[in-house]
């Protein structure tokens, strides 16, 4: 009887013990895991290949979002990552194929970039016009808009695209980066983007 009890007491310590083992290694996966997104989701890791360096990264230190009077910078992930664990996750499993991408020097050059720079661009905004613009009212929100210190033109403009429902990235396209080449030639297409892309009208009222 005394042994049958000592061998469920050992069972016990053991499974408390192999309990305890598992709970740490959990923190343990899970501190390495937020650890490496974290170093992932930095200016420093989205620059360190030269597809990205020498061509985005350029144009936007160009910007007011770099560099500012009051010092308050949006680096890369700020305009490309979402804030929210869900979305996060999705957007970094998406954003791997960039991974590949590498690899096979899809984007190694600055003509091949510039021959990409059309699709690319038309990529992010749509995925910025499906979330409402998400990264950009992480900063920006309309409802605390102080329409009294802005520019005429901007206070009617911002008012109207609230009225009518738009998204920062309908009006906002050239904000960090520069623009693909507008088509505003007459007759053959010669693959600019269409300036109705730029500045899209609200749909009409049923």
């Amino acid at each position: 009887m005394t042994e049958k009890k000592g061998m469920r007491q050992r069972l016990r310590n053991a499974g408390w013990g192999a309990i305890v083992l598992l709970f740490a290694a959990g923190i343990v996966f899970w501190g390495g895991f937020n650890w490496a997104l974290e170093m992932t989701n930095t200016e420093k890791f989205c620059i360190s290949c030269h597809e990205m360096e020498d061509n985005v990264f350029q144009e936007y230190r160009n910007t007011i979002h770099y560099q500012n009077r009051t010092g308050v910078r949006a680096t890369c992930p700020d305009c490309h990552v979402p804030k929210e664990w869900g979305p996060k996750m999705i957007r970094k499993i998406k954003a791997s194929r960039e991974v590949y991408g590498k690899i096979m020097g899809t984007i190694n050059t600055r003509e091949k970039f510039q021959d990409e720079r059309l699709r690319l661009a038309q990529n992010e905004w749509r995925r910025m016009k499906a979330n409402n613009s998400q990264e950009c009212r992480n900063c920006h929100n309309y409802e605390y808009f102080d329409y009294s210190v802005q520019g005429r033109r901007s206070n009617q403009m911002h008012q109207a695209g609230l009225a009518e429902g738009k998204t920062c990235i309908d009006c906002h396209k050239g904000i960090a980066h520069s623009l693909p080449a507008v088509d505003q030639s007459i007759g053959a297409d010669h693959g600019g983007v269409a300036p109705e892309v730029f500045h899209p009208t609200a749909p009409k009222a049923e």
